[in-house]
This record gives C-alpha cells, sequence and structure tokens, in this order.
C-alpha cells in the first residue's frame, strides 16, 4: 500500500513527513508530496500571519481534491474548525509541548538584563512574557527557525522564544538555554503533537494511520481543541492550553491574556479521558464566565 503524505516544503515540515513516513514503515510506503502554502509565503515575506489556516488551507484542498491520502500538521497550526469531508484520522505521540529560551549570549530567563530584548511574533508568547518580566522590549520575530537563530546570532535580539519540539525535530536541542515552566508560559493549544488529517470515507487510510495513533496524545489534542473552538468564539486575546493524560483521566489547564501582560486568567479542571472535549469546552466557558471576552479591547490597542 503506497499512501500520499502532503507536507509543507519547510524544513520542520519535512523533518516531520520524514518522522510519520519512518513510523508507517512496514504498514505503507510514504510518498511526501511537497505543497508550498499561503503561511509559508507570507512567512518568507516576513509578513505576519492573520490566519492560523493559511499554513493549512492548500493542504486541505489537496486532499479533498485526492491529489494526497493525508496530510501532517502541526497541530497548533490547524484551525479549531475543519473542512467538511476531513477529520484528525491520528495524533502520533506527542513531543514535550514548553516553550523555550535560546539566547546570546547563553543564560536562563531570570538572568537576561533589565530591558533584553526578546524576540517573538506570538501574542501568547509576548503576553505571559511581560506578565512575568514588564522589564522587557518584546520584538517581532518572524521567519523559519534557522532564520530566527541566525538573526539573534547576528544581534538582533538578546534572545527569542521557541517551541522545544521544533528544535527537536530539527536535531538542535543543544541551542536550548531554558525551558520555560507552564506557570511561567503556558503552551500554545496543539504544541508539540502533529496532526495527521485524512478524507473521512477513505476508510484504509484511516485504519493505517489509526496504527500509529497515541490515544493520550490524542485527548490531549481534543481536550485543548475543545477549548480553543469555544475561546476562538467568543474572545481573540491570546489563548493557551495544556491538557496532561494519565490512566483515563485527563487534566486541562487554559488560559487568557491581555496582551501587554497586564491581565492573566487562568482555569483548570479534570475529567475522564473518554470526555476530553466536554472538559475543553468547560475550561474555556469557565474563562469566558470570569472575563476572558473583556480582554478583547486589551489586546486590540
Amino acid at each position: 500500500m503506497t499512501l500520499r503524505l502532503g507536507a509543507r516544503g519547510s524544513a520542520l515540515s519535512l523533518a516531520q513527513a520524514n518522522l510519520v513516513a519512518r513510523s508507517l514503515s512496514g504498514r505503507a510506503d510514504v510518498e511526501i508530496v511537497t505543497i508550498k502554502t499561503t503561511g509559508d509565503r507570507l512567512s518568507a515575506a516576513g509578513s505576519p500571519i492573520e490566519w492560523k489556516g493559511d499554513f493549512t488551507k492548500e493542504l486541505d484542498h489537496a486532499l479533498l481534491e485526492g491529489r494526497i491520502d493525508f496530510a501532517v500538521h502541526s497541530l497548533k497550526d490547524v484551525p479549531s474548525s475543519v473542512p467538511e469531508g476531513l477529520l484528525l484520522a491520528a495524533v502520533p505521540p506527542r513531543e514535550d509541548p514548553s516553550d523555550v529560551l535560546v539566547a546570546n549570549p547563553p543564560r536562563r530567563f531570570a538572568d537576561l538584563p533589565r530591558g533584553a530584548r526578546v524576540g517573538t511574533s506570538s501574542p501568547r508568547r509576548r503576553a505571559q512574557l511581560l506578565a512575568a518580566r514588564p522589564d522587557l522590549r518584546i520584538s517581532e520575530a518572524r521567519g523559519n527557525v534557522d532564520t530566527r537563530l541566525l538573526r539573534l546570532r547576528e544581534g538582533r535580539w538578546d534572545a527569542i522564544v521557541l517551541a522545544r519540539a521544533g528544535l527537536a525535530r530539527l536535531a538542535q536541542l543543544s541551542e536550548i538555554c531554558d525551558v520555560f515552566a507552564p506557570e511561567i508560559l503556558l503552551p500554545a493549544v496543539g504544541q508539540g503533537a502533529l496532526a495527521l488529517f485524512a478524507r473521512t470515507g477513505d476508510r484504509d487510510t484511516i485504519a493505517t494511520l489509526g496504527a500509529i495513533d497515541d490515544e493520550d496524545s490524542h485527548s490531549e489534542a481534543l481536550a485543548e481543541r475543545g477549548l480553543l473552538a469555544v475561546l476562538e468564539a467568543g474572545c481573540h486575546a491570546p489563548v493557551a492550553g495544556r491538557a496532561r493524560a494519565a490512566g483515563g483521566a485527563l487534566t486541562l489547564e487554559g488560559g487568557v491574556f491581555a496582551e501587554d501582560g497586564s491581565r492573566v486568567l487562568r482555569e483548570s479542571s479534570s475529567g475522564p479521558r473518554a470526555d476530553a472535549e466536554v472538559l475543553g469546552r468547560a475550561v474555556a466557558e469557565r474563562l469566558l464566565a470570569r472575563g476572558a471576552a473583556d480582554l478583547l479591547g486589551v489586546s486590540a490597542r
């Protein structure tokens, strides 16, 4: 059985695609098909990404049109709603979703000098960094991982914040100077997880991908995406979420933040792993009840 796997052409996306292909060894032969997305073009031009679906829509179209059999995404890039006819067929074992600091010269977050320049294009990271260290100067850091690391070495910033998972998949963990505890920097929804999407009616592909699905990782993904689905509808402020599965139980912490770090809302709850999406929606509703939607005005300044 040969399956055509759609992936973006970036180094990280291809590393992820090859990881999936190796995982399917003995079950299917995998042909990797590279598809450039709107997000890739915007990122290469240094332009802001207005909608996370810019990284997925071309792959979605290729899948629906039958040009590929399944697609791999970083789960954090997938919008809370997906096109009709597609489903999340598998979530392989998740990488550590933590955010990490890379600094020049190397140092820990607490040791950054007052007024240090920290590069990130993520409103979620900006908000939490400023909540922890209002003295920091946060500036835009766009481009792929290698581009940001190069600009750091050139002196554009004193430090940058990246996802540990991306560095792990690119075999660049040696770059890490510090790992953020979730109490300081709660990860993005889906960070560290891969999402394998297939067509709803393609039973053979779905069954094949099911062999590499990790139940804990999949339930964590569903809980975090349940959180996001509610908050995207009711709040445009920076959102974060981290679910942890253990046995048959699941714990989820969610957060919504003012972009300037002046206000932080966090809620957590636990429940059966089988009710992952319900748990996600419940945590989101608790955040909204505490005034998360009011952060719209703060984050829009």
